[in-house]
């Protein structure tokens, strides 16, 4: 026997055009009922036949001023299960605004036949019913949902605890509570604000705060909490991820940064397992992104190195704020694929078109810049591993240095509005080749904002959180080997940022620069990469130098103990937004730079290393080994 539900279901397939319609129609049914209803009210249930015509011309007026204003106020394109406060408020404004100018217009037909001796009280009746009964269709299956299946699927699952109970944690629960496939069991919340004790959301309590998550944990059998802190400091997640591991619960979840979330709305596909990067990261800091969205939007945006982890970020963060074209450059063939398939999955209307070269092929970028015209250029191409470079400072000159000259002469010559060069900390009295070389690649976009209308800025930051080749990733195959976890010296420290927020910091620096500027990201305090590794050893549940040991192996070639952000010499000028900071740097002379680089190519071109050195340091007097 089939369901009435499916047979409905195929009848009137689930888009978002048969929701409008359907909702439009039963709009005008129940503006009908609700006049006639207010009728029937004001004479006692015997509405007197003299005034059938008044009421039919009342309607036609009726439906003539409100659904044209229900269609402005976006009231036929919502989610029936998951309508909110913010669709009854546009629809008190759509039914207010109609009725006001009902009452207008009837005001100026009061002579006309038809219309005298209108009762004025069925306007104020008819306005309450048309506001009850077109609210009440709306908000009627989430009532529906959460009386009488939300609890039954919330029984479903694993028992989950639920930390935090501001804005996230409600949107999670509901979105758990109408989830068809719930794997989740919520139990109730915790939170730390003292006016949220015992308060009830959607019929959970608020249990406590979150030092009694242990007590609670006993009390109710919890095998499962999830975070939900997507905007606070660093130390509240850890604070609640230690008590909660301490407490014997088998899964800690959290939802990420908001920067993180695309749309800015939780959903249960936004949940994912508590990392250590979420313990060691930064605070958030507040961006300007309308700002960003003004830079972007519309506009032609080509990134270079688009498939390595900063070039990946890079693009996610850049179609979120929807270009006309994105063009996502780089020599790895599977990297590109990859990034590619999962932005067209998010963005299916974006148009994205991948590039597969190397920017050394200074013919192939030359043609791209011909045939697209950026209008924005991210050169995040690079070689950054500073052991590698160290012992291939030819393929370090050739990438790092030329690749980014013939990107920006392209970027030049095609008439692109700017050019930011992501650089680094490493560019700071460099002790690697890699350093030196990012730091002439700051000096080429210096000489080269002098010449014409593009704009070329550089932004420096440290090491980004879990990226390809950083430390997370290794330490954590280390320790899933059972260790030993290798680190260089006691005292190394390292400044580390999360991807999106870095990314986001550089697109908000790219959009304040009007050329010429080195800017540097507020990195926060250092990280000493022994607690680092510490601390993912307990993260692990192990504890170190008893179940996985720590070595200490020495500092590699180029390796420094301590990066710094700035010289002792620039110094920094302050920008409207207090993590972004400008460097003062000295002018670069474009002829003695251009010189210098003929004879640096030379001795690249001949592969004599200690040559190719000594070039560096002719270029670089603070160029330095260690």
């Amino acid at each position: 026997m089939i369901e009435i539900s499916s047979l409905t279901k195929k009848i009137f397939p689930r888009t978002p055009l048969t929701r409008a319609i359907f909702f439009l129609v039963v709009d005008i049914i129940l503006i009908i009922a609700a006049i006639y209803l207010s009728f029937w009210l004001r004479f006692d249930g015997k509405i007197p036949v003299e005034y059938l015509p008044i009421i039919q011309k009342f309607i036609i007026l009726a439906l003539v001023f409100l659904l044209p204003l229900f269609l402005i106020q976006r009231l036929y394109s919502f989610s029936w299960s998951y309508v909110s406060t913010n669709e009854l408020i546009s629809l008190f404004k759509a039914t207010t605004l109609g009725f006001l100018l009902l009452s207008i217009a009837l005001y100026f037909s009061r002579d006309f036949p038809f219309f005298q001796g209108f009762p004025r009280s069925t306007l104020f009746i008819s306005y309450f019913l048309v506001f009850i009964f077109c609210g009440g269709i709306r908000i009627s299956k989430r009532i529906y949902l959460e009386t009488f299946k939300g609890e039954g699927r919330s029984r479903q699952g694993t028992p989950t605890l639920i930390v935090g109970a501001g804005d996230a944690g409600e949107q999670l629960l509901r979105n758990i509570l109408n989830s068809k496939t719930n794997v989740y069991s919520p139990l109730g919340f915790v939170d730390d604000n003292p006016m949220k004790q015992g308060e009830i959301i959607h019929g959970f309590k608020v249990l406590g705060k979150v030092s009694e998550i242990p007590k609670i944990v006993s009390q109710n059998k919890v095998e499962e909490m999830i975070i939900t802190f997507p905007s606070v400091a660093t130390r509240e997640i850890k604070k609640a991820a230690e008590i909660g591991r301490s407490a014997g619960v088998k899964k800690i979840k959290i939802i990420p940064s908001i920067n993180e979330i695309i749309d800015g709305e939780i959903s249960l596909g936004n949940i994912r397992e508590v990392q250590v990067e979420d313990l060691l990261g930064r605070d958030a800091v507040s961006l300007n992104t309308k700002l960003i969205e003004n830079f972007i939007r519309q506009k032609i945006v080509l990134i270079t190195g688009a498939a390595g982890s900063i070039g990946c970020e890079l693009s996610r963060q850049t179609a979120r704020f929807v270009p006309s074209l994105l063009l996502l450059l780089d020599q790895d063939e599977t990297g590109i694929f990859n990034i590619l398939e999962e932005l067209k999955d998010k963005y299916s209307k974006l148009q994205i078109f991948p590039l597969i070269t190397d920017i050394q092929d200074k013919v192939k970028i030359e043609k791209i810049f011909t045939d697209f015209h950026p209008n924005i250029v991210f050169h995040a191409a690079a070689y950054k591993h500073v052991p590698l470079m160290e012992a291939h400072p030819d393929e370090a000159v050739k990438n790092n240095v030329f690749g980014t000259k013939i990107v920006a002469e392209a970027a030049l010559r095609s008439g692109a509005e700017k050019l930011v060069f992501i650089s680094t900390d490493k560019a700071v009295n460099p002790s690697s080749v890699m350093g030196a070389t990012k730091r002439i690649g700051e000096m080429i976009c210096q000489a080269f904002n002098q010449r014409d209308t593009t704009r070329f800025i550089s932004v420096r930051f440290g090491n980004v959180l879990d990226s390809r080749g950083s430390v997370i990733p290794i330490f954590r195959e280390q320790i899933k080997k059972g260790g030993p976890v290798t680190v260089t010296h006691p005292e190394m420290k390292r400044y580390f940022m999360v991807t999106a927020e870095a990314i986001l910091l550089v697109m908000q620096a790219a959009s304040l620069g009007s050329g010429g500027e080195v800017f540097v990201l507020d990195m926060g305090e250092p990280i000493k990469i022994l607690d680092l590794a510490k601390e993912m050893i307990r993260f692990s549940g192990f504890e170190p130098d008893r179940d996985i040991p720590i070595v200490f192996t020495g500092i590699r070639p180029g390796e420094k103990l301590f990066e710094e952000m700035l010289t002792a010499e620039e110094g920094t000028i302050a920008t409207e937004n207090k993590k972004i900071f400008m460097a003062r740097l000295a002018k670069v002379d474009g002829e003695k730079l251009n010189e210098e680089l003929v004879a640096l190519a030379e001795a690249t071109r001949q592969g004599d290393r200690q040559k190719i050195r000594e070039r560096l340091k002719a270029l670089l007097p603070t160029y330095k080994t260690v």
